[in-house]
């Protein structure tokens, strides 16, 4: 029987980060993840990008994964968020002074989801304090006062003081517990893609609401060709999804360059596209009796604002704080004191950002003149408050409230 101090089921971007961070610590972890890692990493299975925030990015510099992935991604100095192509657009862009000591750093940086991936999994496997076992499932687990013990369906089985459920939105690891969730699908679909565009974006992100559902556009690196690139995630109504998905290429980026009222001038699709389907869910708790949710096991929200991710590595970097603290005072790491302190760590800011996306979603979707220039009216008091404004660019960051030492770059 293969033992850890801790079980990580989930070998994606959140489950990799926690792993490596416990592991550079001397705690032992065992990941075991359904998907065939190689997989993973291939251009035609994910087409999403996330904005790192900043705090993010130390985290991943902080447990040696930024070194490999650095080269590939693009700073975002500035975001501009409009209602529509209507006049007034709100400007979020900390080099205009006033922004305190992180002035100098970006409002995220751009990268390619396979891209991370595949450098954490390079990384988890330099780490000899990680096991990963994948492709692999797990049948039954048993979760006691004793421990944590699993059977694998290949047969193996595997112990551990900690059971850590990170295996997305549908994390059978949450519903196999019991923990009540609040769930609701909205009536949207996101379609994402990487397109190239005749002028170049100068690190700019855009952020436009129709009534429809939000328009971003991401700022990417040059291609290898030196052509401009950003990433689009545009949010249509689920009925109208597939009419779009199915218009071909030229048709379908004639449409984004009106959504874009060009912005960046003529556009064309780089790669292929994808869809995904939109909703919100919260755990009522994210702990009990031996086991953590981390992620989209604990929480999932619109994309509105580009911050589910980094929800998730803020939650690996206090579970990480937690559990080797904890080790380091000689605790069991299922004890219930460690993931008490996880839960009222993480409970209030994961609520306040999944509360603050589900409303900005619903505020924009309001059609109407009357609406509009309510919201344009709210943007404009809050471009001429600098302390909100400065408030708003910190959460951007992921830098507010009680920050984990591996989100200020500091070793734990």
């Amino acid at each position: 029987m293969d033992r850890a101090d801790v079980l990580i089921l989930g070998g994606g971007l959140v489950g990799l980060s926690l792993a490596i961070a416990l592991s550079r610590n001397g705690v032992t972890t065992i990941v075991v993840d359904a998907a065939e890692p190689a997989s993973q990493i291939a251009a035609a299975f994910d087409g999403r990008t996330t904005a790192v925030s900043s705090s993010s990015w130390r985290m991943l510099q902080a447990i040696g994964v930024g070194e490999k992935i650095e080269a590939h991604g693009c700073p975002i100095r500035t975001i501009r968020v409009s209602d529509g192509l209507a006049p007034g657009s709100l400007i979020f862009d900390p080099s205009r002074g006033g922004q305190g000591d992180g002035a100098e750093d970006p409002l995220g940086i751009m990268f390619e989801n396979r891209l991370i991936r595949q450098a954490l999994q390079q990384t988890a496997a330099e780490c000899e304090n990680i096991t990963v076992i994948a492709p692999a499932r797990t049948g039954e687990v048993v979760r006691d006062e004793a421990g944590v013990r699993a059977a694998l369906t290949d047969g193996r089985a595997v112990m551990a003081s900690l059971l850590i459920g990170a295996e997305g939105r549908n994390s059978p690891t949450r519903d196999a517990a019991h923990i009540p969730i609040a769930r609701w699908q909205y009536d949207h679909c996101a379609m994402v893609a990487t397109v190239r565009h005749e002028r170049p974006h100068e690190n700019v992100a855009y952020e436009i609401f129709y009534p429809a559902g939000p328009f971003a556009i991401l700022p990417m690196l040059d291609d290898e060709e030196g052509r401009h690139r950003s990433a689009i995630v545009w949010s249509v109504s689920a009925a109208d999804g597939p009419a779009y998905m199915g218009l071909p290429d030229r048709a379908f980026a004639a449409e984004l360059e009106k959504k874009m009222g060009g912005a960046l001038g003529g556009v064309e699709m780089g790669s292929r596209r994808w869809t995904y389907p939109l909703g919100f869910h919260h755990a009522a708790q994210i702990t009990d009796l031996r086991l953590a949710l981390v992620g989209d096991a604990a929480h999932g929200i619109h994309p509105i604002a580009g911050q589910g991710l980094n929800l998730g590595f803020r939650d690996a970097a206090a579970l990480a704080q937690v559990l080797v603290e904890g080790a380091r005072l000689g605790l069991d790491l299922g004890d219930a004191q460690l993931l008490d302190r996880y839960q009222s760590w993480r409970s209030l800011d994961s609520f306040s950002v999944a509360l603050a996306t589900d409303s900005l979603t619903r505020i924009y979707g309001v059609p109407g003149r009357t609406a509009s220039a309510v919201r344009r009216f709210g943007m404009g008091l809050i471009d001429r408050i600098a302390p909100l404004k400065d408030r708003l660019m910190a959460e951007a960051r992921g830098e507010s409230g009680e920050m984990p030492l591996l989100l200020r770059g500091l070793p734990i």
